[in-house]
C-alpha cells in the first residue's frame, strides 16, 4: 500500500509537497562545473553497489535511478536539456536528486562569457530565446542550473572535492571565484527533505563511496532506512571518521621510527611528504577501485586531497611536513625500544615448543639461513615474561598425553633427533 508523506519543507518551482511510498524511481540531474571529469570515471567504476545496479533497480529496497549524465547519457542537445528543464519546471513524476562534480564558477566574474555551462538557451522552454546574441543562443551557465534545481531537489550532493570544497580551481591565484556547491548554496540551504549538501570528498572520489552513500540516501527517501550519520561537514561519518594513517598498512613503520628515505622503498612514508596521519580519507582500507590500488597502497605519498584545505594547505608537494620534525623524531626515540623489544619476542615466537622442550638450538630447516639460537639472556627474560604472561592462567605443560591414563610424558633429551632417524630408516626400508 502506497504511504503518503508529507515533507512540509518543499520550496522552489519543482517542490514537491508530498510523495507516494514506496518510489518506484528516483531522477538523477549530474552537472559539471570545472571539473576534468575524474569523478564520473571513478563512479562507473565502482563495485559496491555498482552503478549499473542502481540503474537498474536491482539494489534491494533502492528506486531506480534514472540518471542524466553530459556524457554517458545517449541524448544530446535539446533532447537532452529538455529533462534539466523539465526539472526546473516541476513536470516530474517522483523526486529527483542533483549531484554537482566539479566546483561552481563565480560567473560574475565571466562578463560576457562564461566559465563552464552545460545547453544553450534558456533555463526553461518560455525563456529559451531570450538569452540570444547575435543570432546564438548564449550557453547557460552551471551555476545557473544549480540555483535553479536546488531548491526542488530531495538531495543536492557534491561529488569530489571540488564539488565539495573549491579544489584545484579554487587555490590561490585562480580568476574563475570557484568554490564549493556547499559555499555557493551557503549555509541555510536545505533540500525537500531537509537535508543540507552531502559531501564526498576525494580528487577522484572512491567511486563506492558514493554510490553507497547515494544508496543509503535513497533508502532513507524510500522511507526504509534512517538518515545516514554524517559530520559537520556533511561527510558521511562512516567513511571518513579515520584518518589514512590509522588504516594503512606502513603505520607500523611510522610505530617503530623507521621512514622511507626515496619512492619504493617499503616504510613509513611521512617524510617523503605524505598528510596521512591527519587526513581523513579511507582509500588504504578501501581501495581505489575493487577493493585494489589506492595512494599509500602503491608507494605514493598521500597529499590530502579529501581535506578542504586543499590544495593550498598541503603545498609544497611530496615535502615533509613541518609537524613531522616533532612526530617523527618522537617516533625514533620511542620506536628503538619499540623495534628492539618486538625484535626480541619475534625470536622467540618463530621457535616451535617443541624445539625448546627438546631443547634445539636451531631450527631443523633447510631454510635455515643463520637464525640465532636463543641466549642465555634470552631465557631468562622469557622466563619472567612466561610468568607475566600465565600470571592469571596456566602455561602448556611441554610434553605427550598418554591418553589412557591422561599422564603427560615429558620430552627427553634427543628424542626429536632420534624420531628424524626413525622416519629416515622408514623411507629406505619401507616398514617402521
Amino acid at each position: 500500500m502506497a504511504t503518503q508523506v508529507t515533507t512540509g519543507t518543499a520550496s522552489g518551482p519543482a517542490g514537491l509537497k508530498s510523495l507516494n511510498l514506496p518510489l518506484d524511481h528516483v531522477y538523477v540531474y549530474w552537472m559539471a562545473g570545472m571539473s576534468c571529469d575524474g569523478c564520473s570515471i571513478a563512479v562507473t567504476g565502482a563495485t559496491n553497489p555498482p552503478v549499473e545496479k542502481l540503474l537498474l533497480g536491482q539494489v534491494p529496497a533502492v528506486p531506480r535511478l534514472i540518471l542524466y549524465h553530459p556524457v554517458l547519457s545517449v541524448e544530446a542537445g535539446h533532447d537532452f536539456i529538455k529533462h534539466y528543464r523539465d526539472a526546473a519546471e516541476g513536470k516530474l513524476d517522483a523526486p529527483y536528486v542533483i549531484i554537482l562534480e566539479g566546483s561552481v564558477s563565480d560567473e560574475r566574474r565571466s562578463g560576457d562569457g562564461y566559465w563552464s555551462a552545460m545547453g544553450a538557451g534558456g533555463l526553461d522552454e518560455e525563456n529559451d530565446e531570450t538569452r540570444i546574441i547575435d543570432g546564438v543562443k548564449q550557453p547557460i551557465r552551471t551555476m545557473d542550473w544549480v540555483t535553479k534545481l536546488a531548491p526542488g531537489a530531495a538531495a543536492a550532493i557534491a561529488i569530489g572535492t571540488c564539488a565539495t570544497w573549491g579544489g584545484i580551481p579554487a587555490a590561490a591565484g585562480n580568476v574563475t571565484g570557484a568554490m564549493s556547491l556547499m559555499d555557493h548554496l551557503g549555509r541555510d540551504y536545505r533540500s525537500i527533505y531537509g537535508l543540507p549538501v552531502i559531501n564526498i570528498p576525494g580528487c577522484s572520489p572512491v567511486g563506492d563511496n558514493f554510490t553507497e552513500t547515494v544508496a543509503a540516501v535513497l533508502l532513507f527517501l524510500q522511507g526504509i532506512g534512517p538518515l545516514p550519520e554524517f559530520d559537520e561537514l556533511g561527510r558521511p561519518a562512516w567513511l571518513f571518521n579515520e584518518t589514512v594513517h590509522r588504516n594503512c598498512n606502513r603505520a607500523g613503520y611510522y610505530e617503530e621510527g623507521v621512514f622511507a628515505k626515496e619512492y619504493g622503498d617499503k616504510e613509513c612514508l611521512v617524510e617523503l611528504g605524505c598528510w596521512g596521519p591527519v587526513v581523513q580519507c579511507n582509500i588504504t582500507s578501501r581501495g581505489a577501485i575493487n577493493h585494489m590500488g589506492g595512494c599509500m597502497n602503491t608507494g605514493a605519498p598521500c597529499i590530502g586531497c579529501t581535506m578542504p584545505g586543499f590544495p593550498d594547505k598541503f603545498s609544497p608537494f611530496y615535502a615533509t611536513p613541518p609537524g613531522s620534525n616533532v612526530s617523527s623524531n618522537t617516533s625514533r626515540v620511542t620506536g628503538t625500544f619499540i623495534r628492539a623489544l618486538r625484535k626480541f619476542s619475534q625470536r622467540n615466537l618463530n621457535r616451535e615448543p617443541r624445539w625448546d622442550w627438546e631443547h634445539v638450538k636451531q631450527p631443523i630447516s633447510g631454510w635455515d639461513y643463520g637464525l640465532d639460537a636463543p641466549t642465555p639472556g634470552d631465557k631468562l627474560v622469557h622466563f619472567f615474561y612466561d610468568k607475566m604472561q600465565f600470571y592469571k592462567g596456566h602455561k602448556p605443560v611441554p610434553g605427550l598425553r598418554d591418553f589412557i591414563t591422561h599422564q603427560i610424558e615429558k620430552p627427553k633429551r634427543g628424542e626429536m633427533k632420534g624420531h628424524k632417524e626413525h622416519i629416515e630408516a622408514t623411507d629406505r626400508t619401507g616398514e617402521p
